[in-house]
Order: C-alpha cells, then structure tokens, then sequence
C-alpha cells in the first residue's frame, strides 16, 4: 500500500472501530435493531442525496446495464452486513463484535485470490490461516462457558462474509466510477430493504434518549458514508486484500472505545483470539510482501 492508500483505509478503520460501541448505545437507548439501522440509513442516504443536488457538483448516474450489480452489492455489502452487525450486537458485546468482524480480511483474501486473481505466497496463507484461527477463539470466547457459537456471534461473522464480498466486487466499479459515486450508489441501494423496519419508526424516535439519537446521528454521517468513501478511496488505490487486511486494527479500536464508552470488555479468549488475529496481518502485510517483491525484483 503506498501512504495514500494507508492513509485513507486507517481513517476508515478508525471510524470503523468506534461504530461498535455507538451501535450499543443506540440499542441500549431506546432504539430497536431494525430502527436503529434504519435511520442510521436514512440519514446517510440524506447526505448523499444533498451531495448530488449541490450546486456545482459533477455527479454522474449510474449506468443501465450496472443498476442490477449495483443493487446486488448494495444489498449484500449494506444490507445484510448492517443488519448481521446490529442485531449480533443485541447480544455480543461491541469489542468481540469488532473483533469478529476482524475476519473480514480472511474472506476478502480468500476471495480476491480466486475472484480477481490476486496472488498469495506461502506465508500470506499462513497469515489468514493464523487469523482465521483467532476468529475461532473469538467466537468461542463470546459464548461464554458453553463454548458454542452464539446467534449473535454467527450474525456478526455473516456480516464479515457479506462485507468481504462487498470488498472484493466493489473494486471493478472503481474503475468507472468515482468512490463517492459508488458510494451513493450502494448507499441507495442497501438503503431499500431497511424500510421493512419502518413501523413503529417514530415511536422509537421520540421514546430513545439524546445518547441514542446522537450515536445514530455519529453512526449515519461518519461511518455509513464518511468512512465508506475514504474506503473507496483507498480500494481504488490499493490492492483488495492488502487493503482489507487493515481490518486487522479495527478490533483494537472497537474495544478500546467500547471499554471508555459502555464499560465493556470481551472475555479472555476473545482478547486472546483477537491478538492471534492481528498477528495474521503482519504476516500477510510483512512477510509476503518482502516475498512478493523479492521474486518481482529476481523476475
């Protein structure tokens, strides 16, 4: 990754890790699941939409013949994730659901290898390899001493998959359109399902508290559209996998900001799981890449 690419996918990630913690605020405030990711929604499409119409602004729709993929993508990287993250966190703490969504880069390398031919060495898979098995710690440590899989924690890893699928697929947009258009785009499009959440949606409203409408607030500007175009941005720059596996940090933040915000903290297997996962990151981003140059160099 060169330090745009760095710089912007690092802004994203800590975005990112904060909107754990203003996810469970929301719900502890007085918002429902699907209420709450609703209007976090409304309110990013809001801006898009504000974007578009500004004076002056070059924003270009979409083409005909990408409208289905690009509702798909929505659907998929905006709606199912939101939803897996949102009602996983009724019942996982913030910190291990940002550790769980730490697995997201294991998904995304896994599938840019076979999806846009991306390579990986020998010790690139042994990195996903040692993530992946910190995901299995962390899931195991979110379930307490059954040591199953929770629904929470299996709604949150469906969150992962769906993002690194978002990740991957995204990238080829990026080459026709601009990240903040294929920002909207999505945005827009993921946006549609959420309405089927909508009754009861001013009642929620008016019965949550400020904490609540100020962390739905925080979450649809900053993480549901900020943060998804600086990753755009650094997508469109960047190689899929090297970039998703930024992700890696995001735990940190996630927990770092749940304990200062709601006084969480995962157990000792999820901490434990967590350090394993982001141990997978210097592997792939150390070892394979000084791999990847040296054969590039000799070549």
């Amino acid at each position: 990754m060169n330090a745009k690419t760095f710089f912007m996918a690092l802004i994203t990630i800590i975005i990112w890790g904060s909107t754990f913690a203003a996810i469970r605020a929301g719900l502890h405030g007085g918002y429902s699941a699907g209420h709450l990711v609703l209007i976090r929604y409304l309110i990013a499409s809001g801006a898009f939409i504000l974007y578009a119409l500004w004076p002056g602004v070059k924003f270009r729709l979409p083409k005909k013949e990408d409208l289905f993929r690009l509702l798909l993508l929505g659907w998929i990287g905006i709606s199912i994730y939101h939803i897996g993250v949102t009602f996983g966190e009724q019942t996982v703490s913030a910190g291990t659901a940002g550790m769980l969504i730490g697995a997201a880069p294991v998904f995304t390398a896994l599938i840019a290898v076979f999806v846009l031919n991306e390579r990986l060495g020998r010790f690139g898979w042994l990195g996903l390899g040692i993530g992946l098995a910190g995901v299995i710690l962390i899931t195991l440590g979110s379930s307490g001493p059954s040591l199953t899989i929770s629904k929470g924690a299996f709604l949150v890893l469906m969150a992962a998959v769906a993002t690194s699928v978002f990740f991957v697929f995204q990238k080829p947009f990026l080459h026709r359109y601009t990240p903040i258009e294929l920002t909207a785009y999505v945005t827009w499009a993921g946006t549609l399902p959420f309405f089927w959440f909508s009754p009861g949606l001013f009642d929620s409203i008016q019965h949550a508290t400020m904490e609540a409408h100020i962390s739905a607030l925080y979450v649809g500007i900053f993480p549901a559209a900020i943060a998804y175009v600086t990753w755009a941005i650094a997508l469109s720059t960047g190689n899929a996998s090297s970039v998703a596996s930024m992700m890696y940090l995001e735990p940190a933040i996630a927990i770092l900001t749940a304990w200062v915000w709601l006084n969480e903290w995962p157990s000792t297997l999820s901490l434990i799981g967590g350090l394993v996962a982001i141990s997978g990151v210097l592997v792939v981003n150390g070892l394979d890449k000084k791999r990847v140059t040296a054969e590039k160099k000799s070549a």
